[in-house]
């Protein structure tokens, strides 16, 4: 059985162990752009006091960091499950797997995407791994998940 937006294994059960986990956290530009969004605070907040602008500023950049760590999908790869982000599925039902890089990333995310498709993609992630799903009950053709490392993800779904 297999579900695009399974929930995470049963509490209390045993976990195997993941032959493949990548976290696709923020890239550093991300970051640099929340610290100046958090700085942009002290300059709302100056006119009234300096000490509670930089008040402002921890608190947003706490906030932002926050949601950005909270936001942070993982692809985890066991010897039976398949789990990015929210989403689980048997391997069993894991197809073909192929990387994208550059140009061809940028089709897979765009012209040749297909709107029935499960994305978990991040727009600071410049490549895609596209995973066919064989399960006929599902009608998801196909997962496209952002990765850093699409060789090592591929060959983990190989194997």
């Amino acid at each position: 059985m297999s579900s695009s937006a399974a929930s995470a294994p049963t509490p209390g059960a045993p976990a195997e162990p993941a032959t493949y986990s990548e976290r696709l956290l923020p890239a550093f530009w991300v970051w640099v752009v929340a610290a100046g969004i958090s700085g942009a605070s002290i300059v709302t907040f100056a006119p009234i006091n300096l000490g509670v602008g930089f008040i402002a500023a921890a608190v947003v950049a706490i906030i932002i960091t926050t949601l950005l760590l909270l936001s942070t999908p993982q692809i985890i790869v066991t010897p039976t499950l398949l789990t990015v982000g929210r989403a689980t599925i048997e391997r069993q039902f894991v197809g073909a797997v192929c990387g994208f890089d550059g140009a061809e990333a940028t089709q897979e995310r765009g012209p040749r995407l297909n709107a029935t498709a499960y994305l978990c993609i991040r727009g600071w992630i410049p490549s895609v791994v596209r995973i066919e799903i064989t399960d006929p009950q599902d009608p998801t053709p196909y997962w496209l998940v952002s990765t850093r490392r699409p060789a090592e993800l591929s060959a983990a779904l190989a194997a």
